[in-house]
């Protein structure tokens, strides 16, 4: 597998910053596939953040850590779950707060694909479905973003990225102008083409990141009204991980003002996602 991440030990949790709360966000893609459990993933990341607990938080001031595995070959299904699990276990036991956006799907998926039972994938899916019942002790809060943020929000649609781009998150996506997710993978699976690869990575990098703004909101540990460039804090906080964040077509994103809703609707279009609303 291919793990890249901006810590030098990507299975351990990044150091904590004192008097900080600590968002784990997740997100996994798959290939998908129209019949019952034939979704297969191939790539996944966490972002760690910490936020202040004494002061709002400035998002774009807030740094991050990450990591991100992808499969090598097809064959390394298996330890790509064995490693998500593993993931989220760390994350359960290092974080405040695990999000994801419509995470109950990832979820799913990792679990239906895995050779045998994972206690991590089991916990994590009952306390999902468990989130928003009172806990007793302290324990870790999951937080969906597809499903609880909508008190943020007057827009109907929950696709992530109309949820970023309502909450003034730019999360313009060019990685599927011109070519879905899927047919990328492919041609990195087929052709071993590495832009393929690295755009999805980016992709997927930047879900995880975007998702954990959302869920800062959400959670009330940052205050509404930031402008931010989600694209310009992911090229700094990953930069010389992948090609694809030096590409012309990635680096005019980064001095956007505003959400490019242009390009975003674009770009929404050509992804068409079924089983994971983007």
């Amino acid at each position: 597998m291919i793990t890249l991440s901006s810590m030098s030990r990507p299975t351990q949790p990044p150091a904590r910053r004192s008097g900080s709360s600590r968002i784990a966000s997740i997100d996994v893609e798959w290939t998908d596939k129209l019949v019952k459990n034939g979704n297969r993933p191939f790539c996944y990341s966490i972002v760690w953040l910490d936020l202040p607990t004494d002061a709002p938080a400035d998002l774009t001031a807030a740094g991050f850590e990450w990591t991100s595995v992808y499969v090598d070959d097809p064959g390394e299904q298996d330890e790509l779950v064995a490693t998500a699990a593993a993931t989220l276990r760390t994350a359960a036991e290092h974080a405040d707060l695990i999000t994801g956006h419509q995470l109950c799907s990832d979820l799913a998926v990792l679990a239906n694909k895995a050779p045998r039972s994972h206690p991590a994938l089991d916990q994590a899916r009952a306390q999902w479905k468990q989130r928003n019942q009172p806990a007793p002790g302290p324990a870790v809060r999951y937080l969906d973003t597809r499903y609880d943020a909508g008190h943020l929000l007057d827009g109907h649609s929950r696709r992530l990225v109309d949820v970023c781009t309502e909450l003034g998150l730019d999360v313009t996506q060019p990685e599927l102008l011109s070519t879905s997710m899927p047919a990328w993978h492919r041609k990195w699976i087929g052709e071993r083409a590495t832009e393929g690869r690295e755009r999805i990575s980016v992709l997927n990098l930047r879900h995880s990141l975007s998702t954990a703004y959302v869920a800062a909101l959400a959670a009330g540990l940052t205050p509404r009204g930031q402008q931010v460039n989600v694209n310009k804090i992911l090229a700094t906080g990953a930069k010389g991980a992948w090609g694809w964040l030096e590409h012309p077509t990635f680096t005019q994103l980064l001095e956007a003002p505003c959400p490019s809703t242009a390009l975003q609707s674009s770009a929404s279009k050509a992804a068409k996602p079924r089983a994971k609303r983007r």
